[in-house]
């Protein structure tokens, strides 16, 4: 028995592989590039041990 496997997908996802987007084609570019860059400020939030919800 012998296989191939032939790789005809482009690297990264596009546009067209996320359902939701495929209704606003416009939105968006072609080529997603990926997670955006890492940031100097790294945004949290402290929690209160011990706090009840607020809802």
């Amino acid at each position: 028995i012998s296989a191939t496997q032939e790789d005809d997908k482009p690297e990264g996802k596009q546009v067209k592989d996320v359902p939701i987007i495929q209704d606003f084609p416009e939105v968006l570019p072609e080529n997603l590039p990926g997670l955006p860059p890492a940031r100097p400020v790294e945004f949290q939030i402290d929690l209160i041990p011990g706090a009840a919800h607020v809802a």
